[in-house]
């Protein structure tokens, strides 16, 4: 009895050794990328947080024409992000900096943006409708003063249905603890 219970311990423990050693040979072959919009440095912040835990890289979305204060002035009806986000089919340019040969690269892509109207800012979908993300694992993140992230990663859901996207993260303030224990 002794000899069965001793064979069954060892045939359990070099299972789980095959296990650990698959999932960390997996971590270390998947490839990630951390791509970023922020108009002001907010949500640079937390995207750096987050490739530092990930072993990501780091990539901002940029616009062609960098944002101004006075174009970020949302309470100025004819500021350029709030006609922006006023017309659904605006697609700001980006510098594209990331050629689509390096994207097949990446298995996951983290995505983050401020929310703007309660939804990503119009930049983040050009940078979405710029590359084939077929296949890949999709994880929103956003920074918001008073927006929570549920309608923004709904309308990103709806906009490219065919995306694996997994459940986003609203990150603010210094949240290098929350972003460790969400990536877990």
């Amino acid at each position: 009895m002794k000899k069965i219970t001793l064979f069954l311990m060892s045939l359990t423990l070099v299972g789980l050794t095959a296990c650990a050693q698959k999932n960390t040979q997996d971590m270390k072959t998947t490839k990630t990328l951390v791509a970023y919009f922020s108009a002001t440095g907010t949500t640079h912040k937390v995207a750096q947080q987050i490739a530092q835990a990930t072993g990501g890289k780091l990539y901002p979305i940029r616009p062609e024409q960098p944002y101004t204060d006075a174009d970020l002035d949302w309470t100025d009806k004819s500021s350029r992000s709030t006609l922006e986000m006023q017309d659904p089919a605006s697609r700001p340019a980006i510098i594209m900096e990331l050629h689509e040969k390096d994207m097949k690269d990446y298995d996951t892509l983290f995505i983050g943006f401020p929310i703007w109207w309660n939804v990503a800012p119009h930049a983040v979908n050009t940078f979405i409708e710029s590359y084939d993300l077929s296949g890949k694992v999709l994880i929103p993140f956003a920074t918001s003063g008073s927006s929570s992230i549920s309608n923004s990663v709904k309308e990103l859901k709806k906009a490219y249905p065919d995306y694996n996207w997994q459940e986003g993260k609203l990150l603010n303030g210094d949240p290098k603890a929350e972003i460790e224990k969400w990536l877990k």
